[in-house]
């Protein structure tokens, strides 16, 4: 079995992480499930004090992954982005949007952030 990816921590550090076994609670699924949806790069970690990490902004309030997010990581992957790359977009404020993407996740604009992800990989 491979290692569990993980990117340098480039948040903001009020930005609120979920540790594994949190994500796996909140998704009602083992650890090692949380580890491959890492490996199958459909979630995001980052190394924050020696522990590894989920940004809690990338669930919605049933706990569950925004429904969006698995797509949009591929779309930002296949257009060349690094994760530290994908992270720090994600988290950079946009005047256009109600915060930034992955805030605009959370709403009628899923779709709009998606199309922008895609026309940056051209």
């Amino acid at each position: 079995m491979s290692a569990i990816p993980y990117c340098d921590d480039v948040l903001d550090p009020s930005v609120s992480l979920l540790q594994l076994a949190d994500v796996a609670k909140s998704l009602d699924v083992p650890v090692t499930r949380v580890q491959q949806l890492l490996r199958d790069e459909q979630l995001l970690a980052v190394r924050r004090d020696g522990v590894l990490g989920v940004p809690e902004v990338f669930f919605g309030d049933d706990g569950q992954t925004l429904k969006w997010l698995p797509g949009l990581i591929a779309v930002l992957h296949d257009g060349g982005f690094r994760d530290e790359e994908i992270l720090l977009w994600l988290f950079r404020e946009d005047d256009s949007l109600p915060g930034s993407p992955v805030q605009a996740l959370h709403g009628d604009l899923a779709r709009e952030v998606i199309r922008r992800a895609q026309a940056m990989g051209f």
